[in-house]
């Protein structure tokens, strides 16, 4: 089968969506306040740029932010379950259990602890990401090939240094999964936080519109924020090709 370059797929792919949506609201005759045609969103979109993007900006900060603290929380937690079994036996139940409480019902909890600023969407943010980096990473350093252990045994390699030059770089590859994976429900975490309690950020905005039956307004925020996605996920993707050559199943996207 042929393989198209991702450059030439998403353009397609958008046109596509966009003749498929347009025939939808034409041929089905819907309400524009149930579904605007995509006319009506890129209006919604020039008149209100300045409020999108200034809310965009904040819910790409929060995001960020989630994404590096639930990185780093998440390659500590891989590491810890990883060099001491004890703490794995213990700590993994209680990971389980943190994914298994619905985002929404902790969602007020993390408002109420942390405020309304942007702390309590940067801590839910985190709480979604941190699994999936957590499970990857730790999947990956118990997945070492016994022959690379053995190698660095016969030339007197320290603990310290096996886990640096040879388990760390053989988990990279199933790090990049996991966190491609964080890249693509990071902005989930802002936005939820932000539905729940915030006065600016894109998911205050779509919540705002869709009280307001501005449903427009909520298609030009959910465009952006499918933006954002895409382009986060890109980058993370472009990102660890170009730093982990040797995993290949990030070469094709």
């Amino acid at each position: 089968m042929p393989s198209f370059p991702l450059y030439f797929r998403i353009p397609i792919l958008i046109i596509g969506l966009l003749l498929l949506w347009q025939g939808i609201h034409l041929f089905l005759n819907i309400p524009p306040y149930l579904l605007p045609s995509p006319y009506s969103v890129f209006i919604a979109f020039k008149d209100n740029q300045v409020l999108l993007w200034n809310s965009a900006l904040i819910t790409f900060n929060e995001t960020i932010l989630g994404l590096i603290s639930g990185c780093g929380l998440g390659i500590l937690l891989a590491l810890m379950m990883s060099l001491i079994p004890f703490v794995r036996q213990w700590l993994m139940p209680i990971i389980l259990i943190s994914q298994s409480i619905p985002t929404f019902a902790l969602a007020p909890l993390l408002v109420l602890w942390f405020g309304f600023g942007i702390s309590s969407k940067v801590v839910m943010a985190m709480i979604m990401i941190f699994f999936p980096v957590t499970s990857a990473f730790f999947d990956g350093l118990t997945r070492t090939p016994a022959g690379w252990i053995e190698l660095g045994k016969t030339m007197n390699a320290s603990p310290l240094r096996q886990l640096l030059y040879i388990r760390i770089p053989a988990a990279l590859p199933s790090f990049a999964s996991g966190l491609r994976i964080a890249a693509a429900i990071a902005p989930i975490g802002a936005v939820v936080g932000e539905w729940v309690g915030a006065s600016s950020g894109l998911g205050f905005l779509m919540q705002n519109a869709n009280n307001r039956f501005q449903t427009d307004l909520m298609f030009a925020a959910l465009f952006l924020l499918s933006l954002m996605t895409i382009c986060l996920w890109g980058a993370v993707t472009i990102a660890t090709t170009k730093l982990i050559p040797w995993a290949e199943d990030t070469r094709e996207f």
